[in-house]
């Protein structure tokens, strides 16, 4: 569950980023001992005790002037916006410096909840020089080392608990759907025509959507968000400071959603890009409906949406569990189709499978086609579970994780998804060693 957005923000060379890598538990942020390394905001999602949060790693802050003062404090009171939780990282090394001063001053007039992480404490005899950073005013300082990976959970149990009171629950029944792609392939004339109104700007100008705007609405009695998000680009691509914003809110709405309306552009056909996109949705386990928008615009004969039904399949292979439409946010054509879908989908996204029949088809689809043997040894499913739903997720125990290759898994997934219906929904398939 993804809780909210947490900012990273100190003066250059405390360590930021490196405390930035071991929170995401991965080597996102170039770590170097020069001052400035980190200009711009780099993003990340961490994970902790099965609850998420959005993790931002900003430039550092100083008041001496220096080359790209002026962009990285742009950076950092963007971040800064964005963010439900500041983490301001200080170095025990320095001790509390004119810049730390400053910083905290700043934070403390954004009005948010601001932690106090003093790094570089790598071992007992830097404990008594954490106390002088209570000046700041910013309370209990967390003593933590990003190198020796001291004090980091310390300081994740923080930010969950800074996060308690703020996530906002669903209304029972209400279903929330975002409408994702590149930029440019009609996703606001799609939310307008959905809403039968004037909702959101609509231009021919890429990124005219700069935020993600959600607008409920109620239709044959059923209640539900719609969510029109800013055009997502291939990671590496973003060039607009700006843009680095929204696509982070883009990518929250992803998170926060039931189901996602991937559109397609049927004006260009489908680009790298598009494939890029739908790897956001997957990646955050979430139903997804592929809408191939200005069909109006193709020339079509009786074969047109046979021939790309199978494009599309060829090219999304791993999406072959999406239910495709064909519509026209312009004429508002097949609109209507949507709805049924998106139910559906989010009905499945909530399916329980019951035990007994889940092991019956895991037991017939290992008679039918036994685990391949590796280095001698032959995986053996003892007894599967499904642990969770939104995606639906099925734990099996095994006698040795390693065993299960992914060509088996993927036709564990097939069996499963033949004796019962996920359409529009990701399946994971987790294995464990039995005890």
């Amino acid at each position: 569950m993804l809780v909210g957005t947490v900012a990273i923000v100190g003066r250059p060379n405390v360590g930021k980023s490196t405390i930035f890598n071991r929170m995401i538990g991965d080597r996102v942020s170039i770590v170097d001992d020069t001052p400035g390394v980190t200009r711009d905001r780099i993003y990340g999602k961490c994970e902790w005790l099965t609850k998420s949060f959005n993790l931002i790693d900003t430039g550092g802050l100083q008041i001496e002037d220096q080359p790209f003062q002026i962009e990285i404090q742009a950076q950092v009171e963007i971040a800064v916006e964005e963010a439900d939780t500041i983490v301001m990282l200080t170095n025990v090394r320095d001790g509390v410096t004119n810049d730390d001063i400053f910083i905290a001053r700043m934070l403390q007039k954004t009005n948010k909840k601001v932690i106090l992480a003093v790094n570089k404490v790598d071992d007992v005899s830097f404990m008594s020089s954490v106390y002088e950073f209570y000046s700041l005013g910013l309370g209990d300082p967390i003593a933590i080392s990003g190198v020796q990976s001291i004090g980091i959970g310390d300081l994740m149990d923080a930010i969950l608990a800074s996060f308690e009171g703020k996530t906002t629950k669903q209304k029972e029944g209400l279903i929330s759907f975002a409408v994702i792609g590149r930029p440019n392939v009609g996703k606001s004339s799609l939310v307008n025509a959905i809403l039968n109104q004037q909702r959101v700007i609509v231009s021919e100008i890429e990124g005219t959507t700069r935020d993600a705007i959600d607008t409920p609405f109620v239709r044959d009695g059923k209640t539900y968000v719609v969510v029109d998000t800013a055009g997502i680009r291939k990671r590496g691509r973003i060039y607009e400071n700006i843009e680095k914003y929204s696509v982070l809110r883009a990518m929250r709405a992803i998170d926060n959603c039931d189901v996602v309306l991937f559109v397609l552009d049927g004006s260009t056909g489908i680009t790298e890009q598009d494939k890029h996109v739908a790897g956001y949705a997957i990646e955050a386990g979430k139903g997804i409906i592929i809408v191939y928008n200005k069909w109006d615009l193709v020339e079509k004969d009786h074969t047109t949406m046979d021939r790309i039904t199978k494009e599309i399949r060829a090219q999304f292979v791993y999406l072959d569990y999406a239910p495709i439409v064909f519509v026209s946010a312009l004429n508002k054509s097949r609109i209507n189709n949507l709805f049924p879908l998106i139910d559906e989908v989010y009905e499945y996204s909530r399916f329980r499978v019951q035990t007994s029949l889940l092991n019956e088809v895991i037991t017939d689809a290992q008679i039918i086609t036994p685990p391949p043997v590796h280095k001698g040894k032959r995986l053996k499913i003892n007894y599967c579970n499904q642990v969770s739903v939104g995606p639906p997720t099925f734990v099996l125990f095994v006698n040795d994780e390693e065993l299960l290759h992914f060509s088996y898994q993927r036709y564990l997934e097939n069996r499963i998804r033949d004796a019962f219906d996920f359409t529009g929904n990701p399946i994971r398939i987790i294995a464990r060693k039995k005890n």
